[in-house]
């Protein structure tokens, strides 16, 4: 799977240094999978949730961050377009963002 807007979660990891090591994590084994469904990302992730438009929601640091990525799963690709605080994750529209 290959993962777009990584400078994002760089950008924040440097913001949120306690992140670094969870981020890398979750980056390193999406790029070393291909996740075919949304249904293969739950198996492997039990606490994300899929939502509307191919997204999925990551719970990050025992739930601390949230990352949202969509995913178009033909070509292996997924897209940040989210990655903030719990309090922050509750202020936007994460079918929307």
């Amino acid at each position: 799977m290959r993962i777009l807007s990584k400078k994002t979660l760089e950008v924040f990891w440097m913001r949120y240094r306690d992140s670094e090591q969870a981020l890398k994590a979750w980056l390193n084994e999406m790029k070393s999978n291909s996740f075919k469904t949304p249904i293969k990302i739950m198996e492997r992730y039990g606490t994300a949730d899929h939502i509307e438009d191919n997204r999925v929601v990551f719970n990050i640091k025992g739930n601390k961050y949230r990352l949202i990525v969509k995913y178009h799963y033909n070509s292996q690709i997924g897209y940040i377009r989210f990655i903030g605080t719990h309090k922050e994750y509750n202020k936007i529209d994460a079918t929307k963002i």
